[in-house]
């Protein structure tokens, strides 16, 4: 074959990316996927996991433990929406798929199936792929995907990583139409690989209480739970591995930072964490004393600096609020928040976050048309003058409802008090 013909082929057997005008994450990965040899009129992602050798795999793999949750939140939740979840391991094999049969059908179309391997150097540019290689919460939309049979699908997936050290497990993904491709499904699916994470960290820590004397060893990763709903002063409870374990109860100002930190994973240079922490402005080393004391308190395995950040697995109260309510979950949401996180802080990222996480659990309630949910809320000290609350608990009871007489009557207390909204 002539060199230019030869060229011209080479052309038509992968997308153009100088011309596309796609992301970038999604032109490395066209790249990445070419030079692998990856053609994109391939149909079918190999399977690199059949029949019996997938079924002791997915029984002897780690998220075998947290299957149940994640199929329970985010399974539902792509069922009800024509939808498939997948969770594959750190090799890109998926290990479990789910769906409706229909659903799964199509999906089966392009090999989309427990077994087959999707990581971008075998399966071309897909979401599962491309978040292993970035480790972080990614989608793919339609015709970004390499090859051409998946390109009407769309897709978005997140790690899931080990709490013990932090490597990467697997991936969770959820894979549809265009009717995911909204904000609101990364969002669901980062929030259910951070349930995931949470109940595999607190799964070490209930482990590592039945060896309470023994020393912590000296390889392995830590882990933390952090409890901070409804309390002004965090509680720290810390894992070492499986050996130790060990609960600090925080001053309000270290329970700050530390909020602060378990709130970005990736880290806050010194400015950025006093910009959250200090009202006012503050000298650099007002902020590098408060750190270290909490190193000396914490030790060097569980804090790491520029940028300062928590080397651990976490597991928040918070975090579980906010995974529920990703999933559509507003009882367990409700359940699990027992008060405002750190009530009494000022300082503006706590108060941020504070406000943002009570402001999503009372729209979902609100939302829910729930009326016992809604009890609960204005049981509450956040919600007791919350007139709207009140209110749309009234239109839910109805005026048979033997609870009518007694929100009647805090309507009225709230308008005598503060006048008619």
């Amino acid at each position: 074959m002539p060199a230019d013909a030869h060229s011209e082929a080479h052309a038509d057997a992968q997308p153009d990316v100088e011309s596309s005008g796609v992301r970038a994450h999604v032109a490395d990965s066209w790249l990445r996927s070419a030079a692998a040899g990856v053609h994109v009129d391939t149909v079918d992602a190999p399977i690199t996991l059949p029949g019996d050798t997938l079924r002791d795999h997915r029984e002897a793999h780690p998220l075998a433990r947290v299957f149940p949750l994640l199929d329970d939140v985010l399974g539902q939740a792509a069922r009800d929406c024509d939808a498939v979840m997948a969770v594959s391991d750190a090799a890109g094999q998926l290990l479990w798929v789910c769906g409706t049969p229909s659903v799964l059908r199509r999906a089966e179309s392009i090999g989309f199936v427990e077994g087959s391997n999707w990581d971008e150097r075998l399966a071309g540019t897909n979401a599962p792929g491309v978040a292993l290689r970035l480790d972080r919460t990614v989608n793919v939309i339609g015709a970004e995907h390499f090859r051409r049979s998946v390109q009407h699908w769309s897709c978005a997936a997140t790690t899931i990583h080990d709490p013990s050290d932090q490597s990467i497990l697997g991936v969770l993904d959820i894979t549809g139409g265009d009717q995911i491709v909204v904000p609101q499904t990364m969002a669901m699916v980062r929030a259910a690989a951070r349930m995931a994470e949470s109940e595999l960290a607190r799964e070490l820590l209930v482990s590592a209480r039945g060896a309470p004397g023994t020393e912590a060893p000296s390889t392995g990763g830590l882990t933390v739970l952090m409890e901070s709903l409804g309390r002004n002063d965090a509680l720290l409870t810390i894992a070492y591995g499986r050996a130790r374990r060990q609960t600090v109860r925080l001053s309000p100002r270290h329970s700050e930072i530390l909020l602060l930190l378990a709130s970005a994973p990736r880290g806050l240079s010194g400015d950025e964490l006093a910009v959250l922490l200090y009202e006012e402005d503050s000298s650099a080393s007002t902020l590098r004393v408060e750190m270290g004391r909490l190193r000396s308190m914490l030790g060097d395995d569980l804090l790491a600096s520029r940028p300062y950040r928590l080397v651990a697995g976490l597991a928040g109260d918070w975090l579980g609020v906010e995974a529920h309510l990703a999933a559509g979950d507003v009882a367990s949401a409700m359940r699990a928040y027992r008060g405002p996180l750190l009530p009494r802080s000022v300082a503006p990222g706590v108060v941020r976050l504070r406000q943002s996480i009570e402001g999503d659990v009372r729209t979902a309630i609100l939302r829910s048309g729930r009326a016992d949910l809604m009890s609960a809320w204005t049981r509450s000290a956040s919600g007791a003058d919350d007139y709207e609350m009140w209110q749309a608990q009234a239109r839910v009871l109805g005026p048979g409802s033997p609870l009518m007489p007694l929100v009647q009557n805090q309507i009225q207390r709230l308008d005598r008090e503060f006048g008619p909204v």
